[in-house]
């Protein structure tokens, strides 16, 4: 993969961190270049008040063996996002992969209280991260998206469609916010496909992002000591599962095969055949459903 997307170039929508990062370094690392998003810079931090940048994400995927271009955006105002994409239209004249992968919305899920006890204006703002960035960010790359056959379109999300059609996500507005997500990416696979683009929502599976990994105490190095406390942590990916993913979709010549599917990063690394960073390829959702749903004892055996 180190030289499939050479000359491709990219838009990562939220890459600060987690998935977006993941994704991004491993476009760069199939020679990508990337122009990877987010709030948070080293001179001024969204309102997550983490300390992950933009900058850090853009020489990652440059140390990986592509092109970091960070650009600060706030994917929620239209006339940034238009100001982004006439950038990498003046300075690339193409873009071949666009990921919308923004989010932002930790702080505002209340994972305990029901519709009538939510924050409205909380809720309704975890809507605009999830879902209005999104819309806006499309709106405005897909016209030069699609101007060359082969354009792909992930929109990252938290479940497959299978999963999220008979659980309920934690809470009313995580819910809804989720299973929106998929639905946009059936809707633009309906609206690029005459132009010979493909559009996917992506799942990753229970992912060591930086901020789960923070909340259990731990770090990439010493992350099963997180089992003591949650054991069906095994089955937990790094963010650069779902970014393999991503790069083998984006130099799939016949990624057209998914347009419209819901995928998890487990169905195609079977599929593809690329692996976690240690080797593995874990299955997150057949996981979840088979042994976490099911009660039974976290055993990970045949699922990684």
């Amino acid at each position: 993969m180190s030289d499939a997307l050479e000359g491709k170039v990219a838009l990562v929508a939220g890459a600060t961190r987690g998935a977006g990062r993941g994704i991004a370094v491993e476009l760069g690392a199939a020679g990508a270049t990337v122009y990877v998003t987010g709030r948070s810079t080293r001179e001024q931090r969204s309102e997550l008040d983490r300390p992950e940048t933009i900058e850090e994400t853009a020489e990652l995927v440059t140390a990986a063996g592509g092109r970091g271009i960070a650009v600060q955006v706030d994917h929620m105002e239209p006339d940034q996002v238009r100001a982004l994409v006439e950038r990498i239209d003046r300075e690339q004249a193409r873009l071949d992969v666009l990921v919308n992968d923004i989010w932002g919305g930790e702080l505002l899920a209340s994972w305990d209280d029901r519709l009538w006890e939510h924050s409205l204006d909380d809720g309704f703002r975890l809507l605009r991260l999830a879902i209005d960035t999104h819309i806006i960010t499309s709106h405005y790359a897909l016209p030069m998206l699609i101007r060359r056959p082969g354009g792909l379109v992930v929109e990252i999300t938290d479940g497959t469609i299978e999963y999220n059609a008979t659980n309920y996500r934690v809470s009313f507005f995580y819910d809804l916010a989720k299973v929106s997500v998929t639905r946009m990416a059936f809707a633009q696979a309906r609206e690029v496909a005459p132009y010979g683009a493909t559009a996917v929502s992506l799942t990753p599976g229970w992912l060591r992002s930086e901020m789960m990994l923070g909340h259990f105490g731990v770090t990439e190095e010493n992350w099963r000591d997180a089992l003591a406390q949650v054991p069906h942590f095994a089955i937990s990916e790094t963010p650069a599962f779902v970014g393999r993913a991503v790069a083998a979709l984006a130099a799939d010549p016949a990624v057209a095969r998914w347009n419209g599917e819901s995928l998890s990063s487990g169905q195609l690394a079977q599929h593809y055949g690329f692996t976690d960073v240690d080797g593995s390829q874990p299955d997150a959702w057949r996981y979840l459903v088979e042994v976490q749903d099911a009660g039974k004892p976290a055993d990970v055996s045949g699922y990684r």
